[in-house]
């Protein structure tokens, strides 16, 4: 059990919210990855693109709840505070991660509708509306923007692990605290 106030940690709610986002991006990216080694005919890679597509909403609505929470939420100071560079560089890193975690699965729910790709539902076994029609030089654009953005996320998740274990262990703050 922890010491620590809630004033001082992010909220239950943000905390899971955090770790859960992580654990959907991982099935988002480990999907992806199995798909791309399947052949195009083998049974299990429609359901395996379907995996990716439902880590890839859930890490949407995730993004969407945290943005709100973060908020309506005052976020607990690093103790010691952060020189304001680091603040700021702080700052325009979350901005950044925010801002991929909603763009990147936009573009793969376009993607997926201008490749006439259906997004199922799970358990309810029904397609959401595609948000544009078919075609295939949408969806190879849209395709392309994914792919990019989801390898240039790659450096800034790497970026935000460094950040967190660089306050944990140099700068010996509260940060990573936070969050646990």
């Amino acid at each position: 059990m922890s010491n620590s106030s809630p004033s001082e940690r992010y909220s239950t709610a943000q905390r899971a919210l955090h770790w859960l986002s992580l654990l959907a991006i991982t099935v988002a990216y480990v999907a992806i990855e199995i798909r791309g080694d399947m052949a195009k005919t083998h049974e299990w890679r429609p359901f395996v693109t379907q995996v990716h597509f439902w880590a890839g909403l859930s890490v949407l609505a995730m993004v969407i709840a945290r943005i709100y929470l973060r908020w309506r939420r005052p976020t607990p100071a690093i103790v010691p505070a952060l020189s304001p560079l680091a603040a700021r560089l702080a700052g325009v890193t979350h901005v950044l991660i925010y801002a991929v975690l909603l763009v990147q699965p936009v573009l793969g729910m376009f993607a997926a509708a201008a490749g006439g790709k259906a997004i199922i539902v799970p358990l309810l076994g029904i397609a959401l509306p595609a948000l544009i029609g078919k075609s295939d030089a949408l969806e190879d654009r849209f395709e392309e923007w994914h792919e990019t953005l989801g390898e240039l996320f790659y450096w800034v998740i790497g970026l935000h692990v460094a950040a967190a274990l660089w306050h944990h262990f140099v700068r010996r703050d509260n940060t990573l605290r936070r969050m646990m």
